[in-house]
């Protein structure tokens, strides 16, 4: 394991490799799973704030769910509050479908398009690592799932590590400084 400041990465982090390769796995992380994407609690104001400008990208379907449930939901069990999910809860309601058949976020995609400045949530941006709170302590961890397969193989092949994919998230999250000392640890060794 990997120790920096108040965050522990799990040594899958560094050994590993992942490449997202959305032509195989049609980016199917944004509409499976048993609820929505985890969210922090700063980015609930900010995802209301942004919602008019997302709007406009979201599906019927979506719209309705977020009218009747929110935008996002909370979990006791869990304590924590994740997107909405359209009635089977796997579909992230941010979730558009491409006419190349692709799963992408509509949220990202407002970003790409210069209507917001939030990319996306964090958990999202992070992904396939996970943070788990313990203690006043971030526990990352490299999450794996079957329908990332093609991202295993395809960032093993560009011989790129999980921490390489992720590095802007990781910055985003934790700081400059503090990706510099994860590289120095990562890569002394390699």
């Amino acid at each position: 394991m990997i120790i920096i400041n108040h965050v522990i990465l799990s040594d899958d982090i560094k050994e590993q490799y992942f490449h997202c390769h959305l032509d195989k796995c049609k980016g199917m992380c944004c509409v499976k799973g048993d609820q929505g994407a985890p969210l922090e609690a700063e980015e609930l104001p900010i995802l209301e704030q942004i919602y008019s400008k997302i709007e406009p990208y979201l599906s019927a379907k979506s719209k309705k769910t977020i009218s009747e449930k929110g935008l996002f939901q909370f979990h006791e069990k869990d304590n924590d509050y994740t997107t909405t999910t359209n009635g089977n809860q796997e579909e992230c309601v941010f979730a558009i479908l491409t006419d190349e058949g692709i799963w992408k976020c509509a949220i990202e995609q407002a970003y790409f398009d210069q209507k917001i400045s939030f990319r996306k949530p964090i958990s999202c941006h992070l992904y396939p690592v996970r943070i788990t709170r313990v203690q006043g302590m971030d526990l990352l961890n490299y999450e794996r799932w079957d329908i990332c397969n093609p991202a295993c193989h395809y960032g093993k092949s560009l011989k790129v590590p999980v921490y390489r994919f992720v590095q802007e998230a990781l910055i985003r999250k934790y700081g400059q400084e503090w990706f510099d000392k994860l590289l120095k640890e990562c890569e002394t060794e390699r």
